[in-house]
């Protein structure tokens, strides 16, 4: 017999512990032995399904569980079960059982294993050692409920073991209803661009054994199919041994962040819209003639509305924040509504940015203030990449791009940023106008006479009335009643381009007949050649 006194037994002691054994005599000697140390036996099971049943009902402070187990469930059935669904303690009770019956034995993550026959001392510290970590557990549990962030625990396979309260809101699964479900099952990742699914970090916390941070833009799908952006970090959890026993994934709604985060860049996007309008007008006042006020006057409206928006939004975002900060409630913004939000300031502020970029530029340009940067360009190669970035766009638009470049093209001593920019803003404007089906080709010609190359844009399918011709490139001009011209714009690009070409040296114009239109740009091969250019 067991001294108590030795172990430091405690009389008053009530202990529940439900007896799992299917040979009568064996039940019988362990139920005397528990009560013998001052525990008690509510109840004795000879079967899995028996055991289930007593276990919910008396709801035990342990189990002493025998593996093999007449029925159709053994002993392991019955103790998992017991573990996802009350969270009892197991303390499995064996004689003899084969290599495999053992290992299916430990992946429910049993608190101890008595060999049979049972001896009093081993009984008692299997039983105290099992309930101190069991409530050890259970107050990790109770910090972890507590916790203001996500927190989801996961085994080694990265099944579900735990979620507490704040993960089940934000995810809109019940950890009754998660355990034991894979992890990207409920706790399900994408990428909030590319909407693709993202791996398991849980597992790669495991094998790497380190702790592993979510990358920016990701947001969580709930159980309901909302969205979440969410921030979280994943790290494995160790045994006393230095074994990992599984992860833990820590996470928390970035919604609140992301909102105070697209309210500063906005205001500082309205600070550089802003200065650019400052130096707009400085450049003004210093060739005020240049810009006639009824043209300023035509673009006033298209000034005022994006910012007025831009306002708009940025006063809602500051509700938004204002009513989390005072309230912190549920529920907040959904990504849909922050998505609406952040959309109208993008467009709106790259409209304006557009429209003030365009008129910036041609001012510098107006006033002389702007320094070329000339350098030896490969016209093959570079038109080349330039069209390669414009093919996706004019697949999009069901067009045909195609390039005409002679072999033996000279070398161009130009800026290359100014070249760019007028290739760019005359494919814009061909993809832009240039009907689905048709065709837009850039060609190039050497003209060795006046050592001059000449580039061209044409697309098919358009034409512009002759007598509209010798206007298309003054600034904000538009065509009333050309189809072509509805589809929006600064009305700056061509006056712009027009410049640039001057700025190089070369020469611009378009031609329009027999259902295409073709913009050319003539420029000198070499500097010396417009060194002394008016511009």
């Amino acid at each position: 017999m067991i001294d108590k006194a030795s172990l430091h037994f405690d009389p008053q002691r009530k202990t529940q512990i439900l007896v799992v054994e299917d040979e009568r005599i064996i039940a019988i000697n362990l139920k005397e032995s528990l009560e013998a140390l001052g525990y008690a036996v509510p109840a004795i099971a000879a079967t899995a399904e028996r055991a289930i049943e007593e276990a919910v009902n008396v709801r035990p402070d342990l189990v002493l569980m025998d593996i093999r187990l007449k029925g159709d469930m053994d002993g392991i059935d019955a103790a998992e079960y017991l573990w996802n669904t009350l969270q009892v303690p197991i303390i499995y009770v064996t004689g003899h059982s084969d290599r495999s019956t053992l290992e299916r034995a430990k992946e429910t993550v049993p608190f101890g294993y008595i060999l049979k026959p049972v001896k009093e001392r081993e009984l008692y510290v299997a039983i105290e050692t099992a309930l101190q970590r069991h409530e050890r557990e259970q107050t990790l549990m109770a910090v972890l409920r507590s916790m203001g962030d996500g927190v989801i625990v996961v085994d080694t396979h990265g099944h579900i073991m735990f979620l507490n309260r704040i993960a089940e809101l934000l995810t809109g699964w019940q950890q009754q209803d998660a355990r034991g479900r894979e992890l990207m099952e409920v706790f399900n990742l994408i990428h909030e661009e590319t909407r693709q699914p993202l791996e398991n970090r849980a597992i790669a916390a495991i094998q790497q054994d380190m702790i592993v941070y979510l990358e920016e833009r990701v947001v969580l799908v709930a159980k309901d199919g909302t969205t979440i952006p969410v921030t979280d970090s994943v790290a494995p959890l160790t045994s006393s041994k230095g074994l990992i026993t599984g992860a833990v994934i820590v996470f928390r709604d970035d919604s609140q962040r992301r909102l105070a985060e697209e309210h500063s860049l906005t205001l500082q996007r309205a600070q550089i819209l802003e200065r650019q309008m400052n130096e707009l007008q400085r450049l003004n006042q210093l060739k005020d003639n240049q810009l006639k006020d009824d043209a300023l006057s035509s673009i006033s409206y298209r000034l005022q509305m994006p910012l007025t928006t831009i306002k708009m939004a940025i006063q809602t975002l500051e509700v938004v924040l204002n009513q989390q900060n005072l309230l912190n409630t549920e529920p907040k913004p959904t990504s849909n509504q922050m998505d609406r939000y952040l959309k109208i300031l993008h467009d709106q502020y790259s409209q304006e940015l557009t429209l003030v970029s365009d008129l910036l530029e041609l001012q510098h340009l107006e006033s002389e203030v702007c320094s070329l940067d000339l350098n030896l360009i490969e016209l093959q190669d570079s038109i080349s990449h330039l069209i390669d970035l414009f093919q996706e766009r004019a697949q999009h638009h069901k067009q045909r791009l195609q390039t005409d470049l002679p072999s033996n093209l000279p070398l161009l001593v130009s800026d290359p940023a100014i070249l760019s920019r007028i290739l760019t803003e005359l494919l814009i404007n061909a993809c832009k106008y240039t009907p689905p089906g048709e065709e837009i080709t850039v060609s190039v010609q050497p003209l060795p006479i006046t050592n001059r190359i000449q580039l061209k844009v044409t697309n098919t399918g358009i034409e512009i009335p002759a007598d509209e011709l010798p206007r298309i490139f003054d600034k904000f001009y538009r065509i009333p009643t050309s189809d072509r011209w509805q589809q929006g714009g600064t009305g700056l690009g061509l006056a712009l381009v027009k410049k640039l070409v001057a700025y190089l040296g070369g020469f611009i114009w378009a031609e329009s007949n027999s259902g295409q239109t073709c913009f050319t740009v003539e420029l000198p091969v070499n500097p010396s050649e417009f060194s002394n250019v008016a511009r």
